[in-house]
């Protein structure tokens, strides 16, 4: 009955049965204490004290043990009436009264214990507490003052409170000025744009951190250039209290990217900015914008450096170029004025914006004047020449490649004038100049494609009218342009060195049409065949094998060929390049002068070349078109052919285009002549009816 009094209110661990076998011992207790002699109410002091070790601790169980001790105690624990009513009642009441002391007792104690042992948990908390803040503090103090990197606490007004010993070194020592100063002290030229603005953000704590790169003056007034983070630190309440900032040292990497920088935007030998940087600065000039804007560009070129490097050696080039550089840098005149090396011995000045087309050439002249002092380099001066083009407009019309494209069109038009000039830019010359390269580049695949042909001109004896020989005259079947005659690409194809494979093409396409009109003309005479000799197959070590090969495999005679080489290409020529000649003439080919009298070649020269022809060039016969002819061009080729004929030289005229001119060579005496007066260039079934009509 007493466990199911109190159970339902204690906190005890134990089991129902357990708590009632507890209850047990305690009531026989209670049972052993009512029925002694003498009585002794103490036990149940005891009894007490084991319902508050039971955790029997609840308000409503000592009333209800009280109870049941006074409804059932005497009831079940005095049987056959051991004691009076009277006395069982008074001894029943003081083993109450008993029993509750010892549960006040007990329960006094162990509330006691119970705050003894909070209140030492408490102090032993207070302690690790006070501790741990000091042990963070001992760290944070270590780590303040230890770390690598700058920190600096400010307050919210932005004075600076503590800073650490690695930011006074950043400073150069700066402790003491360094927390006397504010924040915005600290203000730099070179700050990132809205960095204060940002400061003042975190401050009003709409942020709590930001990092930027940023300038600081040193006490010895360089630059220490620093990645800082600024972190806002607010109080319990969520305040902006202070500012901590941590500034880690970039100076060096900073100067390092700055090399970089500096060497991937300027050329490495002369310091100047490189074709980049060019580009960058004219792409810009080029953009469209507001209003008007233009700009103007010099491409120049140096004159014969190319012979420098080859003579001198590539040291003495570079210093030449290095002393170049130092000379253009001196004639920007402004920040808008840009020099640049962008290759080799090419440099460029950009003006961005100039006033007039007049400014652009004034910068042209001023960089060929300052070119025209000799540069002193290893005890010897050298002579410096420029070839500079000039193109100038407005912007946002052209676009970088195509003004780049046309100054060196243009400067290539300087230099081809003499150099040591400046050519201004043509539209027209520039549409020439790309329709050359378009064409350069197709001529590799055009003598693939077969697009390549022959034309043959007579040539005529002017004793009696008889076709003596033709001159194969290569022409190209041009996909786009048409037919283009070799005044259009012969110059291109000895520019290229395709001349001397499409020269062999030509020497066997007119050798094998000769073998064909020996064949067809069996009674006839040979029909000699003449072939264009260009200066580049001259100097080919294979010419002699070469053409020996063709004139074997075609059946046809040395005899019957004859190779024609310009006047130009044999002045001042050397035994070396007259070699191959001699060899060919000493087994029966014919060599022609061609273009006698349009060069510069001494007369004595004839002698020791290898020569059977000269070919008179057209402008010797302009003269004689007319009644009376020109006197002088009358004398002019009486003399020639007479120094001719003494030499056992044949002469030929080219250009004769009337019956007047034809009769004055025959009676100077010129043996046989070519022009629109007998024929055009034509195919080869137009010389075989030729020669035909002059039979009958």
């Amino acid at each position: 009955m007493w466990s199911r009094a109190i159970y339902p209110a204690t906190a005890t661990s134990m089991t129902a049965k357990e708590f009632e076998e507890h209850l047990g011992g305690l009531g026989r207790k209670l049972r052993d204490a009512l029925l002694a002699r003498p009585f002794d109410p103490s036990p149940a002091l005891g009894v007490g004290a084991g319902l508050v070790q039971a955790h029997c601790t609840d308000a409503h169980t000592l009333p209800r043990t009280l109870g049941v001790i006074d409804a059932y105690l005497l009831l079940y624990c005095s049987p056959g009436k051991v004691l009076p009513a009277d006395e069982g009642r008074a001894r029943c009441a003081r083993l109450q009264h008993s029993l509750a002391a010892g549960y006040a007792q007990a329960l006094r104690e162990r509330t006691l214990c119970e705050q003894e042992a909070i209140s030492r948990a408490a102090l032993r908390a207070q302690a690790e507490a006070e501790k741990a803040l000091h042990d963070s503090e001992a760290r944070f103090r270590a780590m303040f003052r230890d770390a690598a990197v700058g920190i600096g606490i400010a307050d919210i007004e932005g004075n600076i409170l503590d800073v650490n010993d690695a930011l006074s070194r950043m400073f150069g020592g700066w402790d003491h000025q360094l927390r006397s100063r504010k924040v915005t002290d600290f203000w730099h030229p070179e700050d990132t744009p809205g960095v204060w603005k940002v400061h003042d953000e975190l401050l009003r704590g709409e942020r709590d951190h930001y990092q930027v790169e940023k300038p600081y003056y040193r006490k010895d007034a360089t630059v220490l250039w620093t990645n800082l983070t600024v972190s806002l630190l607010r109080d319990t309440e969520g305040e902006p209290r202070y500012t901590l900032a941590v500034l880690e040292d970039i100076t060096e990497r900073r100067l390092l990217n700055d090399r970089l920088r500096h060497q991937a935007t300027h050329d490495a030998l002369t310091g100047l900015p490189n074709r980049p940087q060019f580009f960058e600065r004219l792409e810009a000039a080029l953009a469209p914008r507001h209003g008007e804007a233009r700009f103007g560009l010099c491409y120049l070129d140096l004159d014969g450096f190319k012979a420098v490097n080859d003579s001198l050696g590539h040291a003495v080039g570079d210093q030449l170029l290095v002393a170049v550089a130092d000379r253009l840098h001196a004639c920007a005149t402004s920040a808008d004025q840009l020099m640049a090396r962008i290759g080799g011995d090419e440099f460029v000045a950009l003006i961005e914006n100039p006033a007039s087309h007049e400014d652009v050439v004034a910068l042209a002249d001023r960089i060929l004047d300052a070119l025209s002092t000799p540069v002193r380099i290893e005890g010897r001066d050298l002579t410096v020449r420029g070839s500079i083009g000039i193109v100038d407009g407005t912007a946002g019309e052209l676009s970088a490649a195509a003004v780049l494209r046309s100054a060196d069109i243009t400067m290539y038009r300087a230099k081809a004038a003499g150099g040591n000039r400046y050519a201004l830019s043509d539209p027209e010359a520039d549409i020439r100049a790309i329709s050359r390269h378009s064409l350069t580049n197709s001529l590799p695949t055009a003598l693939e494609r077969g697009e390549f042909f022959i034309e043959y001109q007579p040539l005529v004896r002017l004793s009696d009218g008889s076709v003596h020989g033709a001159e194969a005259l290569v022409r190209w079947c041009h996909p786009l342009r048409g037919v283009l005659g070799p005044d259009q690409f012969i110059p291109l194809a000895e520019n290229t060195g395709l001349i001397v494979p499409l020269g062999r093409w030509v020497l066997e396409q007119a050798v094998r049409q000769a073998r064909t009109w020996q064949l067809e003309q069996r009674d006839a005479r040979p029909v000699l065949i003449n072939v264009n000799l260009s200066p580049a197959q001259l100097h080919h070590p294979g010419l002699v094998t070469d053409t020996l090969q063709v004139l074997r495999e075609a059946e046809l005679e040395p005899t019957a060929l004859c190779l024609e080489v310009t006047e130009s290409a044999l002045i001042g020529a050397e035994e070396d390049l007259l070699r191959p000649l001699r060899q060919l003439a000493d087994l029966g080919v014919a060599i022609a002068l061609d273009d006698f009298g349009t060069g510069y070649s001494n007369l004595a020269n004839l002698r020791r070349m290898p020569l059977s022809t000269l070919k008179l060039d057209r402008s010797f016969t302009r003269g004689m078109q007319h009644t009376p002819a020109d006197p002088v061009d009358i004398k002019i080729v009486e003399g020639i052919v007479s120094l001719a004929h003494t030499l056992d030289l044949d002469v030929t005229v080219e250009g004769v285009e009337t019956g007047m001119q034809a009769e004055h060579l025959r009676v100077l005496g010129c043996d046989t002549a070519q022009g629109w007066y007998y024929a055009r260039p034509g195919p080869p079934e137009q010389l075989h009816s030729l020669s035909l009509a002059d039979a009958t």
